[in-house]
């Protein structure tokens, strides 16, 4: 992953803990509504990848068991993982593209209800992606991928050469001369490995996508309000492909490139199919990105009128990330896929302890401020979710005190720490595991294996029962925490759940 030219290392500082009657009466632990669903309390796990599912997509125990953990620390709301919305081929990714994944995504729900006590609301995030391929050796690309052109004949002034003397020519090549022939979407291709874009228009299937796209989305909604989740998040972040309508880099041709509003066009015609299938009694929100974080990829100033266009559409909460695009990605290894975290967007989507000057604690903060401010300021009340290494309640209560956010989410604290939420909201604050934001959990994922922390993924390997990588080498949950006696007649006064 890229890091800062600075180097300048950082930890973390969660501030104050809250005593017990301090946290009941703050903002993070008060209720808040996201359209037709009540949330609990303000905190929010937001969708990570554990590359758990089986190669087709389906629920496995060892996804269970992830969003079990999570559950049992009582956050407001889950948000289940990037979940694709087509019937095809991915990985160990979980896929809702065909009724038949129903059945396992209902007994997630369950799971989730019953470590949560029925306290903490699951919704699912549905992507569509575009294909993306490996970075091929070059004398395979160059002699057998490569599509020869009448251009490549007239660079190489090889008028009358057969297809096996010009690819032989191309062979002898240095990357230099090669980039004299090749176009550069070819000389990405050599370099990064093939991978489509929204513009590719004449591609039929990347021109359709507008008339693909919102029946896809829908499809998935329904099948995930069928399975029994509360609400759905629209994937228009990062990399993907409704992200990509979304960047300035759209220079599409048709109705849905170019302008703010065309870009802007078809994630409202998806949202509108969605809450068609729906109806207006499921929460359906949808993530993006405050910033793209590339050359001329969005600024705020583009992601505050996206979020105002989005509110009056009737999204019933935004989700805001940055960064985390292919365009700034670093090479990928031969044999490998290039991965959007690897470069300066991807940092500014998940900073590690060493940084700059800004440090990795926050920075969307201030562009998801602006955005609500403008949202508040056309006349709307959708809330809106903070996320971007936040690990301290004061941290968190301050974002919800000072109006910059309405919900705030905790993605890699909450994996360093499942126990985050109940632990604080209960005076224990001094108990919880602080992420250290190494960025070990995102080198696993960039790997494809599962994911786990650096700080809990090796202790106690000897308890009976628990589930581990294949090598045996790192345990897939967190501990649970015994929080002792006190505790539990405590829990059991509220009417908690018991913790173990």
């Amino acid at each position: 992953m890229w890091r800062p030219p600075e180097r300048i290392k950082w930890s973390a500082e969660p501030g104050r803990w809250p005593t017990r009657e301090e946290a009941a009466a703050s903002r993070l632990f008060r209720p808040v509504d996201i359209g037709p669903l009540s949330l609990e309390s303000r905190s929010w796990v937001p969708a990570m990848v554990p590359w758990r599912a089986t190669g087709d997509g389906i629920v496995t125990p060892e996804v269970l068991g992830w969003y079990e953990r999570f559950a049992r620390g009582r956050p407001g709301a889950i948000v289940v993982e990037a979940t694709g919305i087509r019937d095809i081929p991915s990985g160990p990714l979980l896929r809702i593209g065909d009724d038949r994944f129903i059945p396992g995504l209902k007994t997630l729900v369950e799971t989730v209800a019953r470590a949560s006590g029925g306290h903490t609301r699951l919704l699912i995030q549905i992507i569509d992606f575009l294909a993306i391929r490996r970075r091929p050796r070059r004398e395979r690309f160059l002699g057998e991928f490569l599509r020869i052109t009448d251009d490549h004949r007239a660079r190489l002034d090889a008028a009358g050469w057969t297809e096996q003397r010009i690819r032989a020519r191309l062979a002898e090549l240095d990357d230099a001369a090669l980039a004299e022939i090749l176009s550069p979407r070819e000389m990405e291709a050599l370099r990064m490995g093939y991978r489509e874009r929204v513009t590719d228009v004449g591609l039929p299937h990347i021109r359709d996508l507008p008339e693909v796209l919102p029946g896809l989305f829908a499809d998935a909604a329904r099948r995930a309000r069928e399975a029994g989740f509360d609400g759905v998040e629209l994937h228009y972040a990062h990399a993907y492909t409704m992200s990509q309508f979304l960047s300035r880099l759209n220079d599409r041709d048709d109705l849905y490139g170019g302008s703010l509003e065309n870009r802007a066009r078809l994630p409202l015609e998806v949202f509108r199919r969605v809450r068609e299938t729906v109806g207006e009694d499921y929460a359906v929100g949808c993530r993006y990105l405050a910033e793209d974080c590339v050359d001329g990829g969005n600024p705020v100033e583009d992601s505050a009128r996206f979020g105002v266009a989005f509110a009056e559409a009737g999204f019933d909460f935004l989700s805001l990330s940055r960064g985390g695009r292919f365009e700034d990605a670093k090479q990928p290894a031969v044999g490998s896929a290039a991965y959007p975290y690897t470069g300066p967007s991807g940092y500014e989507c998940m900073p590690q302890y060493v940084s700059d000057a800004r440090g990795p604690f926050g920075r969307n903060v201030e562009p998801a401020a602006a955005i609500r401010a403008a949202i508040r300021a056309a006349g709307h009340a959708t809330p809106v979710v903070v996320t971007g290494g936040i690990h301290g309640f004061e941290q968190a209560e301050g974002l919800l005190r000072d109006g910059k956010a309405d919900i705030v989410g905790f993605a890699r604290q909450s994996l360093a720490d499942p126990d985050w939420f109940i632990k604080v909201r209960l005076g224990r604050g001094d108990e919880v595991v602080v992420c250290e934001y190494t960025n070990y959990c995102e080198a696993l994922d960039q790997k494809h294996v599962p994911v786990t922390c650096k700080l809990w993924d090796r202790k106690r390997r000897d308890e009976p029962g628990i589930a581990k990588t294949p090598d045996g080498k790192r345990r897939l949950t967190a501990p649970l925490w015994e929080p002792g006696l006190d505790l539990e007649r405590a829990l059991a006064d509220s009417g908690d759940v018991r913790l173990s």
